[in-house]
């Protein structure tokens, strides 16, 4: 097949460059290979606002990809979560006219839109020329827990043009089945959405491999935004009851860094009070490159954030061979499996939490036995090769209902 992947921006982030988890705008490129790996032609298209880029790269064989200027370079934040949502839509009808122009030369078998930036550009441009259009959204307007959504003007127009998107398109590729339930709140017939989770690079993120140097105390990890005040304050409140280990948290500044508000100030108030502010270290960023070391020097992963933006970060401990206790919800939920690969908890249960860590510190063998189940589950459900079989099937499945239609 002839598969066109729209991005709308660039692979790049509004964390610092290199810094993990990255950009979910990378999973394109990802998705990319794994197809082209499969024997596809994939094009990626990306916004730009550099004429100064080739107009096209080939990054292997069956992969390449095609710079569209369209907007300004400057002025558009990478990470969805950080930009208004009314800064892109007014350059939106010039990327879809020049998408539209190349796809009438040449035309792919089906357009597999990210983001829903994309997805209006993507619906604009094929839709005179017959070309199905796929939508993955990678993050929703509405928030994980699909209320708790943005309450401006402009986030409101957003959430409305997601759920057109999510209506107008012939599949939807959700996340998880969280995010299916939510697509169907949206409106979304139920037909249309299949759940096809991000993937993980399972030669980078394996049990085997060199880890990071620690001390003697038995280690949690955390990985997670620094406004997520609840999911911190748990984590610290169950420390309190897991005597002698540390905790690692990635995302915030050292104490006293003025750039750790305001979440490193709440967590090192609450942390003195609890008596525990010794045993946690805060390093506001690891570059992806040391993650998969610093994963496999953890004794668990804590997970209780519900962002989007970090639903990779348990699927990638578990390729680590890291038992994960996460927050029972969106991708946390399908992934661990509750006993086998970890365990699941609601928010706000230090108590639940601090039992699980230590049943899982005081027994070695059955943090081994997690680890393992982890890591198979992670390179049998979740490596790229899987991901892309599973959105290839999808495709073929609306290639063979627009033929059945044309005859």
């Amino acid at each position: 097949m002839k598969i066109a992947l729209i991005a709308e921006r660039p692979g790049s982030s509004s964390r610092p460059r290199g810094a993990y988890p990255g950009d979910p705008a990378a999973d394109v490129l990802s998705l990319g290979r794994a197809l082209a790996a499969r024997g596809q032609q994939v094009t990626v298209y990306s916004r730009t606002g550099s004429a100064a880029l080739p107009r096209r790269a080939t990054l292997g064989r069956g992969l390449t990809v095609e710079y569209v200027a369209a907007g300004p370079r400057a002025g558009f934040p990478d990470d969805p979560a950080r930009r208004p949502d009314d800064v892109v839509p007014p350059h939106l009808p010039a990327f879809a006219d020049q998408l539209a122009a190349r796809w009438r030369g040449s035309a792919p078998d089906l357009v597999h839109a990210h983001f829903w930036t994309s997805g209006l550009a993507a619906l604009a441009a094929a839709r005179d020329l017959g070309i199905p259009v796929v939508q993955t959204f990678q993050s929703l307007g509405a928030g994980p827990s699909g209320n708790d959504g943005p309450a401006t003007r402009d986030g409101a127009a957003r959430i409305r043009l997601e759920a057109a998107i999510g209506r107008t398109a012939h599949a939807v590729l959700a996340a998880s089945s969280d995010e299916r339930a939510q697509l169907g709140r949206l409106g979304v017939p139920s037909a249309s959405v299949w759940v096809v989770p991000p993937g993980v690079d399972t030669a980078r993120f394996q049990p085997s491999g060199p880890a990071a140097g620690r001390g003697s105390r038995p280690r949690l990890l955390m990985i997670g935004p620094p406004d997520d005040h609840q999911a911190l304050s748990t984590a610290a409140a169950a420390l309190a009851d897991v005597p002698d280990a540390e905790l690692r948290i990635i995302g915030i500044p050292a104490a006293g860094r003025p750039d750790g508000e305001p979440g490193g100030r709440a967590l090192s108030a609450i942390s003195r009070e609890l008596g525990v502010h010794d045993r946690i270290s805060r390093t506001a960023a690891v570059s992806q490159a040391a993650m998969p070391a610093l994963m496999r020097s953890a004794d668990v992963l804590i997970h209780l954030t519900p962002s989007e933006s970090f639903a990779r970060v348990p699927l990638e401990a578990m390729a680590c061979g890291l038992p994960v206790i996460g927050l029972a919800a969106g991708a946390t939920r399908d992934a661990v499996i509750d006993g086998v690969t970890g365990y699941l908890v609601p928010p706000d249960q230090p108590a639940l939490l601090a039992g699980h860590l230590r049943q899982l510190l005081a027994h070695p063998m059955l943090r081994e036995g997690c680890g393992i189940a982890g890591a198979s589950r992670a390179r049998h459900r979740y490596s790229w090769e899987r991901i892309s079989q599973e959105a290839l099937a999808v495709y073929q499945a609306l290639a063979r209902r627009r033929l059945q239609a044309a005859a």
